[in-house]
């Protein structure tokens, strides 16, 4: 079974925000010995607060290095990438380092977590890194596994917790520092269906609570839960549309 979307009639559509995310122009070279991979050829693209957006593409789309690009783990060869009307190409690493952990919220499809670390500790680790009191990294940690349902796990460690645990806990690490967007990749690759279901209701619930998301996928299922689908191919934008 895959994860149904919501039909048109029942889902929520709430009005984009502020401009957060602009790329113009963006191409990304890869020198692989005597050859030069184009995985970028000139991306334009516009990213607001509250939109809940699909990048799709087969393998070697270039799908990986834009979602790179859009939470600053990578830079652009030639173009211009504003990141709440902040350049990102004049940033220097702490202030990279910054927005990765304050503005940006990552689902990975491997989840990420560190397995002698209890649920709880886990999503507090953004907090640490951030400078927060152990007071308010509790509070808030607590707080965020609570709004995912794992209330009653956050003293689990993850080989304690089902995959799809794991990947809420993942999630909850996300929310905990209130970022400006999450950026999942292939958030139910490692899932078995029923629990992707699951996760994918998880998703729409913290799009209608005012999340911005932004889901990496090859998947059709899984890009049919956003609002928005961009298509790349070649390292192009073959499309961009809202979802029918």
């Amino acid at each position: 079974m895959s994860p149904q979307p919501l039909p048109a009639t029942d889902r929520v559509m709430r009005p984009p925000g502020p401009l957060v995310i602009e790329i113009a122009g963006v191409t990304k070279l890869y020198q692989m010995g005597a050859e030069t991979i184009h995985a970028l050829r000139g991306v334009d693209l516009k990213i607001h607060r509250n939109e809940y957006l699909a990048i799709m593409g087969p393998s070697g789309s270039g799908k990986s290095t834009l979602m790179n690009m859009l939470g600053c783990l990578d830079t652009p060869t030639a173009g211009h990438y504003e990141f709440n009307r902040k350049d990102v190409a004049a940033m220097v690493d702490d202030e990279l380092a910054e927005i990765r952990n304050r503005e940006i919220g990552f689902v990975f499809q491997t989840f990420n977590l560190l397995p002698r670390a209890t649920a709880l500790a886990n999503v507090e680790l953004p907090l640490i890194y951030a400078g927060c009191s152990p007071h308010e990294r509790r509070e808030r940690a607590v707080g965020a596994l609570t709004s995912v349902g794992l209330g009653e796990r956050m003293h689990h460690k993850p080989n304690e917790l089902s995959g799809g645990q794991r990947q809420r806990v993942a999630i909850a690490r996300a929310l905990v520092n209130r970022p400006s967007i999450i950026l999942a990749d292939e958030p139910t690759g490692n899932l078995d269906s029923k629990t992707g279901v699951e996760i994918m209701a998880l998703f729409e619930d913290l799009y209608a609570a005012g999340n911005t998301l932004i889901v990496v996928t090859h998947e059709e299922d899984i890009a049919r839960h956003a609002r928005r689908v961009v298509r790349l191919r070649d390292g192009l934008i073959e499309s961009d549309g809202a979802v029918e």
